[in-house]
């Protein structure tokens, strides 16, 4: 094993804020890539389906006939 301690692959010869903080980086904007989608298409879906209930509720009123 490279590291002696769990220190040791903490601080990693100083360098180990930076190499934290660019794993931490990394990880943030790959769940942004990865959610950012889906939360879009959760909010499309949700405004198509209320286009979709106005619509048969504007054709099934009575005052239409």
């Amino acid at each position: 094993m490279y590291f002696q301690s769990m220190n040791d692959l903490l601080y990693m010869d100083g360098h180990g804020a930076f190499v934290w903080t660019a794993y931490a980086i990394t990880i943030i904007v790959i769940a942004v890539i990865l959610i950012a989608p889906l939360r879009r298409q959760r909010g499309f879906l949700r405004q198509l389906a209320g286009e979709l209930r106005r619509q048969q509720g504007a054709a099934s009123s009575p005052g239409d006939n």
